[in-house]
């Protein structure tokens, strides 16, 4: 099973939750969206419409699941398998839904 693509959501250095579609090895071409909020914490409802938005889905059958990066600065962040859909909404580069 191919890891890529995949969703994940982190709480970004401003401190508001960011969701990123990795695509590939180039972080600059990864779709991102922000909630601009650090609280509460994006509920999956919310995730899955902005996916949908980004033109993803999760990808048959996959949960979010939590993780944390490695020791000394671990940072929790949520992740989900992801496929691409035919219909995609548009989405400004600063994350709101056009």
């Amino acid at each position: 099973m191919s890891l890529l693509p995949e969703a994940r959501m982190v709480l970004d250095a401003s401190g508001t939750w960011k969701l990123f579609v990795l695509t590939g090895y180039e972080p600059r071409d990864w779709l991102a969206y922000s909630f601009n909020r650090a609280e509460p914490v994006p509920t999956v409802p919310e995730r899955v419409a902005i996916l949908a938005a980004l033109g993803y889905a999760a990808r048959g059958g996959a949960e979010w699941k939590w993780d944390a990066t490695p020791a000394p600065r671990r940072r929790l962040f949520a992740k989900i398998a992801v496929r691409p859909v035919a219909d995609r909404s548009a989405v400004t580069s600063s994350g709101g839904a056009v």
